[in-house]
């Protein structure tokens, strides 16, 4: 097996994520009115957010770095992250945030 040696901002990208795990409608049905989001106030049951890792060549390729309950902690973590992903190489980021997955 060979190893790809290079910038991990050549080959990966990040993103956040909702996810809603909820039981609950997601559309909101009136006569009027054909879909309205609710409230951005409201805390949603089952909701989290995914930080992924995209790949650039294949972005149907996402791997979840981490889960998380807000998405100002998801946003801080992605922050943080993004500054690792500009400054190691492609199997520096995949040893420490991507060894996890199959």
């Amino acid at each position: 097996m060979s190893k790809i040696i290079g910038s991990a901002t050549d080959f990966y990208r990040l993103r956040v994520t909702r996810l809603d795990e909820s039981d609950e409608p997601d559309l909101e049905w009136r006569d009027d009115i054909l879909y309205r989001e609710p409230p951005k106030q409201k805390v949603r049951e089952g909701e989290s957010w995914a930080l992924e890792a995209i790949l650039i060549d294949d972005e149907e390729v996402a791997a979840r770095i981490a889960s998380y309950e807000s998405s100002e902690a998801a946003h801080e973590a992605l922050e943080a992250i993004t500054e690792d992903l500009s400054e190691l190489t492609k199997s520096m980021f995949e040893e420490r945030y991507l060894s996890d997955l199959p």
